[in-house]
């Protein structure tokens, strides 16, 4: 169920999907909803293009550490790629 980033409190929130549309958002949140899994959404900006580089706003999907796992498994299940950190 969507949350305030607030209610998750000190916790270092893990990124698992930079939605670039707002269907995308949307589906991602119904998906996140009907699995059970507390997440947090926020605006915020990306780099987009190779060669004309330009910032876009995308929606940020964020959870507990501790429901990481799980929220990666839900995404791929409604088939989305989940947000791989760089190494």
């Amino acid at each position: 169920m969507r949350q305030d980033p607030a209610a998750f409190g000190d916790q270092e929130l893990a990124l698992i999907y930079i939605a670039r549309k707002l269907n995308d958002a949307l589906r991602v949140e119904e998906a996140l909803t009907a699995a059970g899994v507390d997440y947090a959404v926020e605006a915020d900006h990306y780099s987009a293009g190779f060669i004309f580089r330009r910032q876009r706003v995308g929606a940020f999907v964020y959870v507990a550490p501790g429901s990481e796992q799980r929220a990666r498994a839900v995404l791929r299940q409604a088939r989305f790629v989940p947000f791989e950190p760089p190494a």
